[in-house]
């Protein structure tokens, strides 16, 4: 087979499996606008009610009302189909999402490129670290993992998981341990190996925010004394279950450390996938990638159309 039609297909079935992912979303979204617009025309109840439908799909208030606006000012009062407003819908959340769908780059300028990755309890931290290391080491990055985790055995086992699987060295250390100290020792190794990559897991615990927060600060210190430049991304992993929760986390987190971008995980357990709309829109950090399963080919960068389209059941 040609390599561009291994890649066509690489893409179609992920275009599919996003589409089924998105199932939840898009299901409760499509038949709330299939109800809505039945043979009506575009009057102001139709409006009101189209704008909740997007507010409880976790588009956003502001987001929502923007949306029904454009919709109304150029087809109020005529006969509109439930199709017509989901291409419109899917158009426009296509434009939102376009800025900040950015492939996460690795530069080959830093030995290693030190990526940390943040987030609560939860969220997909490690298996998201899991999935990046394999698809990295795939494209023949040598990749080391850092179990900064320290506070959980399961996390420090399940990165061991990853990491044979991958082929990637994995640095942890024993149950509590200072994790500012393992970061500091796993950058030294992936230095003296002269690794590409090394991703470090944090602990998530928000409900003792403080400690928390000075420790990802301190582990920031640390990484400084061995390269000023690094981490050279900082990634928050939000969990598209928990809907509007996702904003305050993103707040949270930015107020500490400088988070670079986004990744969603879960979108297959969720009918919030509108969520990542209104994330776009409030904060217009970039979405590096977006996760739909358990496996490494699940976690797949963020495109801005394939996911408005798959979001409104369209299947453009």
């Amino acid at each position: 087979m040609m390599k561009n039609e291994e890649q066509k297909d690489i893409k179609s079935g992920w275009l599919s499996r996003l589409k089924g992912g998105l199932g939840r979303s898009s299901s409760v979204l499509s038949k709330n606008i299939n109800d809505l617009f039945t043979k009506r025309k575009l009057d102001t109840a139709a409006i009101e009610s189209l704008e909740e439908i997007l507010i409880t799909s976790d588009l956003g208030v502001a987001t929502s009302a923007r949306l029904t606006q454009l919709i109304s000012s150029s087809r109020f009062g005529k006969e509109i189909t439930a199709e017509e407003i989901k291409g419109v819908l899917a158009s426009e959340i296509t434009k939102i999402l376009e800025p900040v769908a950015v492939q996460l780059k690795i530069n080959t300028q830093n030995t290693p490129h030190v990526i940390l990755v943040c987030g609560v309890n939860g969220v997909g931290k490690t298996t998201t670290i899991g999935k990046l290391a394999e698809t990295y080491a795939k494209t023949g990055h040598k990749v080391i993992l850092a179990a900064g985790d320290t506070f959980r055995a399961a996390a420090i086992e399940q990165l061991n998981i990853w990491g044979k699987r991958a082929n990637c060295q994995v640095i942890a250390s024993e149950l509590g341990k200072d994790a500012a100290s393992l970061a500091f020792d796993a950058l030294e190794q992936a230095k003296k190996i002269k690794a590409d990559i090394l991703l470090i897991d944090t602990a998530g615990r928000l409900h003792n925010k403080k400690e928390l927060m000075a420790e990802l600060q301190k582990i920031i210190r640390v990484l400084n004394k061995v390269d000023e430049t690094a981490p050279h991304s900082c990634l928050l992993v939000l969990d598209a279950t928990t809907g509007q929760n996702t904003h305050s986390q993103v707040e949270v987190f930015a107020d500490v450390v400088n988070i670079t971008g986004l990744i969603v995980t879960k979108l297959d357990g969720s009918s919030k996938g509108g969520v990542l709309v209104s994330l776009a829109e409030k904060f217009g950090l970039p979405v590096h990638a977006i996760g739909i399963g358990e496996k490494a080919e699940d976690l797949q960068p963020f495109k801005a159309a394939d996911f408005a389209n798959s979001l409104m059941g369209l299947d453009k």
